[in-house]
């Protein structure tokens, strides 16, 4: 009784008032004690800070790289009554905050063990999540995309609605092309490489201003080559400010 009470007194004298309620003047048994405790014995509370502690266990693990203390957290949480989708939710969250960029399509599979949750339903859908969380511990990790989002706000926020740059505007009328609208834009197909080098896509005021810096993890490396190959302006491959 006191080991699945995992350390809850209050859980434990609960468990056997009703015990003693059942039985009456007779003895406790096993029998009865599993009748009263059921199935979930591990601390969970699905409001409480046992619940919150445990999804960030689960997420730092795999922010870690340590596949299995995420699955650990993984199989404490889903075998104490955790909301299986809530679970595969936050695995897709995961997937696209802090791996991102360095392994591309991995979002695409763990939205797939979260299908097969809803479609096939506990216990058989639960190696379909522990898959998921080995593969998203093992997996290079990059939160290039999510410090790109935080960076690109606070731009918007510190400058306001500014103009679109007029070469990159809409002429749908003889007016507007009068105004100079679309005019000088370069389309890119027809340039060579298929890349109008050195035209400008942000407004003047925040013109040259970086929110997304690629790291050389995974396949980004890929993605940080070809932005260099192209002239923009960050590091060489391999060479990136997190790096140095």
């Amino acid at each position: 009784l006191a080991a699945a009470a995992d350390g809850d007194a209050r859980r434990a004298l609960n468990w056997l008032e009703t015990a003693a309620d059942l039985t009456g003047e007779g003895a406790i048994t096993p029998d009865t004690l599993r009748a009263v405790m059921g199935a979930q014995t591990l601390q969970f509370d699905r409001q409480g800070d046992a619940f919150y502690d445990q999804i960030s266990a689960l997420h730092k693990s795999v922010r870690g790289s340590d596949p299995d203390a995420a699955v650990y957290w993984l199989l404490r949480m889903l075998d104490s009554g955790c909301d299986p989708s809530y679970l595969g939710r936050r695995l897709l969250r995961m997937a696209y905050e802090d791996i991102g960029l360095a392994a591309v399509g991995i979002a695409a599979r763990v939205l797939a063990a979260w299908e097969t949750v809803e479609r096939l339903g506990r216990p058989e859908a639960d190696l379909a999540l522990v898959q998921a969380t080995i593969e998203l511990a093992c997996a290079p990790k990059s939160n290039t995309a999510y410090v790109a989002l935080g960076a690109a706000r606070a731009a918007i926020a510190d400058t306001g609605s500014l103009p679109v740059p007029l070469h990159l505007r809409n002429a749908p009328t003889a007016l507007m092309k009068e105004q100079g609208f679309g005019a000088g834009y370069r389309y890119d197909h027809d340039e060579p490489d298929g890349f109008a080098r050195g035209q400008t896509y942000l407004p003047d005021e925040i013109l040259g201003q970086r929110f997304y810096h690629p790291r050389g993890q995974g396949t980004e490396r890929v993605l940080a080559e070809r932005l260099h190959a192209l002239g923009h302006a960050c590091p060489e491959p391999g060479d990136t400010e997190d790096e140095r």
